[in-house]
């Protein structure tokens, strides 16, 4: 075997993204809370680029001028103010007027300090403010509780080491004998079953519970009309008997075995289980804070009477108006200036260019790719949500002269505001099915139709999913028997044997 190497020569195209194009798609991809994290990074790490409030008037991409005005005041604020017996009138009245001179300056320069809201308010203390307190966790709240309580400090220690290893909905997932080896000094699992049964009594019912059972038994016993209020069950209760021993069968649904595993009518299984249900399986989610994500959407879909059409606008949310500051522009151009001083100015001047491009680049395809939508999907904003068609990105793509790549990027993780509600931009794109008539009928119109069916049934003759796909035949919507098993187990809908009513 002989190993030599060799030079040879090809001929091939091949296509290489430039950095400009593949920030301006990194850009185009990025929601706008994310665009905003992105400028703050930028302005941290670029020195050339300024920013300004984004309402502010003039040229963005020249400093402003420092005015007459302006320029007196810094005179009176640099010659020494005299305030006293021997003054004179005239210091007072310059005193008076240097703050009114020096918000007049700012208001006109606008660069050196961020100009309110059209409201009077700054909109990032607005929104501090605006922001709801996330609260107590469960533990938290239950600690504050129990160390309300008296008790001797080894039950209260064990006690706060019970209550730290509960989850968010109130259950006790860890065992006893867990608990017991991570108390100091280490505990016996008959010392924690006690420090555990006090937790129980303490904050909202069922919380302690080491699962469902033990939960709706502990709110069970807490119930006037059970308990008492002392914690004790009777055992000939017919919904302690079925928590403690039928849970399978209320989620299968198998009302007539339990009524003759139990020795009682069927009638007096279903009240039962309607008391069982009002418990709460998750007693400890009302205090635990739920933490929603923020959604601001990108653009905004509304309906304008002199036009007499929808008009598409770009969000800026509060994403500041950039340009290059002058200083920079001035010192590149200096010929005294060394040539690595002058790189790194070029270089960074470059890139904030680069970046102010971007931005207006983003702001473009997505008010075109915007538009393009409205177009397509008329009926939805017309008459609401019941009406989305079915739409491709290529039919988008083919409009706007973009390639599909490009608009599945402008629509990714972006909202639209439109009068009825918030929708995702990718949400108005899905694939449909045609009537009988010859309509297009989208899969979510689909679920729609296939909610109303289930919702209008008999529940004591519910129907199958065979029945269910022969009503939309009858209503032109041609769908398998697995596409209705597929929709109704995306709804949450549960089999017709589940939703059988005795």
């Amino acid at each position: 075997m002989r190993f030599d190497t060799s030079l040879h020569q090809r001929l091939e195209q091949r296509m290489i993204l430039a950095p400009r194009m593949i920030q301006a798609m990194e850009i185009l991809q990025l929601p706008l809370m994310s665009l905003q994290e992105r400028i703050d990074q930028e302005l941290i790490s670029n020195p050339v680029i300024e920013m300004r409030a984004a309402d502010a008037d003039g040229d963005a991409d020249a400093a402003p001028a420092r005015t007459d005005e302006a320029s007196a005041s810094a005179t009176d604020g640099e010659r020494d103010l005299v305030v006293g017996q021997d003054g004179g009138p005239e210091e007072f009245e310059r005193l008076s007027t240097i703050v009114d001179r020096w918000e007049n300056y700012f208001e006109q320069t606008g660069a050196r300090r961020p100009r309110p809201a059209a409201g009077g308010e700054d909109p990032k203390a607005e929104a501090m403010a605006n922001t709801p307190d996330a609260g107590d966790t469960l533990q938290q709240h239950m600690l504050n509780l129990w160390h309300l309580e008296e008790m001797t400090d080894r039950r209260a220690g064990l006690g706060e080491l019970v209550i730290r290893n509960l989850d968010d909905n109130g259950y006790l997932r860890a065992t006893l004998e867990e608990l017991a080896d991570q108390a100091e000094p280490t505990a016996t699992a008959g010392e924690i079953d006690e420090a555990l049964r006090r937790v129980q009594t303490v904050g909202p019912a069922g919380v302690g519970g080491r699962d469902v059972r033990e939960c709706l038994l502990l709110q069970l016993a807490a119930d006037p009309v059970y308990g008492g209020g002392r914690g004790r069950l009777p055992e000939d209760a017919l919904e302690v008997r079925i928590i403690r021993s039928h849970l399978r069968d209320i989620e299968a649904n198998r009302y007539p075995q339990m009524a003759k595993a139990l020795g009682v009518p069927v009638d007096e299984i279903n009240q039962a289980i309607e008391r069982i249900r009002r418990l709460n399986p998750k007693p400890g989610a009302a205090i635990s804070p739920r933490r929603t994500p923020s959604i601001i959407p990108d653009v905004r879909i509304a309906w304008d009477d002199e036009l007499g059409d929808y008009v598409v606008t770009v969000l800026n949310g509060s994403t500041p108006e950039l340009y290059v500051s002058r200083a920079y522009r001035r010192l590149v151009k200096r010929r005294d200036l060394d040539d690595k001083t002058r790189e790194f100015v070029a270089k960074n001047i470059r890139s904030a260019r680069w970046l102010m491009d971007a931005i207006q680049q983003r702001r473009d395809t997505l008010t075109r790719v915007t538009e393009s939508i409205v177009t397509f999907q008329r009926p939805f904003f017309d008459d609401g949500p019941d009406h989305l068609q079915p739409l491709k990105m290529q039919q988008v793509a083919d409009d706007v002269g973009l390639h599909v790549g490009t608009i599945s990027r402008a629509v990714s993780d972006k909202f639209a505001d439109t009068p009825w509600g918030i929708f995702a931009l990718r949400g108005y794109f899905m694939g449909g099915t045609e009537t009988a008539e010859g309509e297009q009928v989208s899969w979510d119109r689909v679920r729609v139709c296939l909610k109303a069916i289930v919702d209008a049934e008999n529940k004591r003759k519910p129907l199958s999913d065979e029945a269910i796909m022969n009503r939309l035949h009858s209503e032109g919507i041609d769908v398998a028997r697995r596409t209705v098993a597929k929709y109704r187990e995306e709804l949450g809908i549960p089999s017709s044997r589940r939703r059988r009513q005795y």
